[in-house]
C-alpha cells in the first residue's frame, strides 16, 4: 500500500485556497474602482424661486378730512344742591312734589316749618320800632324847641346838648335796630317756607311732615334740570386733532354729540364743548372738556328719554379740518403701530405710524406721502426685507 500520493495533495490544499482568496479580493477592488470612477459627475440644476406671498396694497391719498373724537363719560347735573333748614321748628306742612323723582318749578314751597313763633317775633319787633319812632319823635320836637329857646336868649351860637343833639341821635340809632330786628323776624318767617330759586328735581328728601328740625338739619337733595353736564376725558392726541385751548379766555362752543343705549335703543343728544378744566387729571394725567346740553328733560316728539344725571354716555367730538390724513383698515396697522410698504422692487419695508385716530375698522395716519403701496391686510408670515408679489391694487375711497 502506497501512502506518499496521499500526503501530498493535502499539502498543497492551502496554497489554493490562498490564491483562489487574493484573486477574489483583488478582482472585488477593481471592479470597486471602476465603480468609483466611471461614475459621472453630477451636474448642477437649476433651482426653482421659492414662493413668493402675495398681498394685496392701498395706495395712499393723503388730503384733508374732518374727523370725530370718540370718548365717554357720567351725565352729571349743571346745579346741585342740599336743602338745608336755616331756621328751627317742626314741619307743618309737605308739598305733594317732595318726594324723590318729582319735579319743581322755581320758588315752589316744598316745605312749610310752623310760623307761629317767628310771627311772633315779628309782633314784639313792631311794637319795639313804634316804640323807637316816638321816642325819635319827640326828642326832634325837644329839639326845634331848644333852638327857638336859644334864639330867643340872642345868642347865635348853641350848646349841642342844650339843644338835645345827642339824644335824639340815640334815638334815632335805636329806631334802626329795631327796624333790622324786624327785618330779621321777618326774613326767619320767611324761611320757614322751604323753596328752591330755579326748576329741578328731588333726589331724595330726609325730613317729613311733623318731623322737629333744628338749624342746619339737611332737607333733601335736588338738582336743576335746564342743564346737564359731561366731564369727557381727552388724551395728548385727541386734543391736539380737536384744537382745544387749555388755558385764555376764548369761550368755547364746540359741537358734540352725545349717544346711549336706553330701553332696547340707540338715543342720541346734541350738545357743546363749552369749557375745560381748570387743572390735568393727577392720576390719569388726562384734560376733561365738559359737555353742555340744555333743557335735557323737553319732551320729544320720537319718545326719546330724558338725558338724566347718572346716564353713561358717548361722545363724539368734531374736529376741524385736518391736512394730509390717510384711511386705512384697521388690519393694516400692526401690533406696534406700524404699517409695512411695498417698494419698488417688491420688497416689504417697515415704517411707524402716526395715529390720528382709529375705530374697530378704520385707522387715520398722518405722516405719509402719496402713492406709497401700503399692505392692507397683516399675517405672521409678513416681515420687513420680505419679497412680495402684489394683487391688483385696491385703491381706498375713505370716508370721513
Amino acid at each position: 500500500m502506497t501512502v506518499t500520493p496521499q500526503h501530498a495533495d493535502v499539502a498543497g490544499s492551502p496554497w489554493k485556497q490562498v490564491a483562489l482568496t487574493a484573486a477574489v479580493l483583488f478582482f472585488g477592488l477593481l471592479f470597486a474602482w471602476f465603480v468609483l470612477t466611471g461614475k459621472p459627475k453630477p451636474e448642477a440644476q437649476p433651482q426653482d424661486d421659492p414662493l413668493k406671498p402675495v398681498v394685496s396694497v392701498i395706495v395712499t391719498e393723503p388730503r384733508d378730512m374732518v374727523l370725530a373724537v370718540t370718548t365717554q363719560g357720567t351725565v352729571e347735573a349743571r346745579r346741585r344742591i342740599s336743602l338745608v333748614a336755616q331756621v328751627g321748628g317742626k314741619v307743618a306742612e309737605v308739598a305733594e312734589n317732595f318726594v324723590e323723582g318729582a319735579f319743581f318749578e322755581a320758588g315752589d314751597v316744598l316745605l312749610t316749618i310752623e310760623p307761629e313763633d317767628y310771627e311772633f317775633a315779628i309782633a314784639r319787633a313792631q311794637s319795639q320800632v313804634a316804640a323807637a319812632e316816638q321816642r325819635v319823635a319827640e326828642e326832634r320836637g325837644r329839639n326845634r324847641q331848644a333852638k327857638r329857646e336859644w334864639r330867643e336868649l340872642g345868642s347865635s351860637e348853641a350848646n349841642a346838648l342844650f339843644l338835645r343833639e345827642p339824644q335824639l341821635k340815640a334815638a334815632e340809632a335805636a329806631l334802626s335796630a329795631a327796624q333790622a330786628d324786624l327785618a330779621a323776624a321777618e326774613l326767619a318767617l320767611a324761611r320757614t317756607r322751604i323753596t328752591v330759586p330755579f326748576s329741578g328735581r328731588i333726589e331724595s328728601t330726609s325730613v317729613d311732615l311733623g318731623q322737629y328740625m333744628t338749624p342746619g338739619t339737611p332737607l333733601a337733595e335736588a338738582y336743576g334740570i335746564d342743564i346737564v353736564e359731561v366731564r369727557l376725558p381727552l388724551s395728548d392726541k385727541q386734543l391736539a386733532a380737536l384744537s382745544l385751548p387749555l388755558y385764555g379766555s376764548v369761550e368755547l362752543s364746540r359741537p358734540v354729540t352725545l349717544s346711549t343705549e336706553f330701553g332696547g335703543r340707540q338715543w342720541q343728544w346734541s350738545g357743546e364743548i363749552r369749557r375745560i378744566d381748570a387743572v390735568v387729571d393727577r392720576d390719569s394725567r388726562v384734560v376733561h372738556a365738559v359737555a353742555e346740553v340744555d333743557n335735557p328733560f323737553a319732551p320729544t316728539s320720537t319718545g326719546r328719554p330724558p338725558l338724566a344725571p347718572g346716564m353713561f354716555v358717548q361722545a363724539d367730538i368734531v374736529t376741524p379740518a385736518i391736512s394730509n390724513l390717510v384711511q386705512l383698515p384697521a388690519s393694516a396697522l400692526r401690533s406696534d403701530n406700524s404699517l409695512l410698504i411695498v417698494s419698488a422692487d417688491e420688497k416689504l419695508e417697515r415704517q411707524v405710524a402716526n395715529v390720528v385716530r382709529r375705530t374697530e375698522d378704520w385707522v387715520w395716519v398722518s405722516g405719509l406721502g402719496a402713492n406709497l403701496r401700503i399692505v392692507g391686510e397683516q399675517t405672521p408670515l409678513l416681515m420687513a426685507g420680505l419679497s412680495v408679489d402684489v394683487e391688483p391694487v385696491n385703491q381706498l375711497s375713505g370716508v370721513n
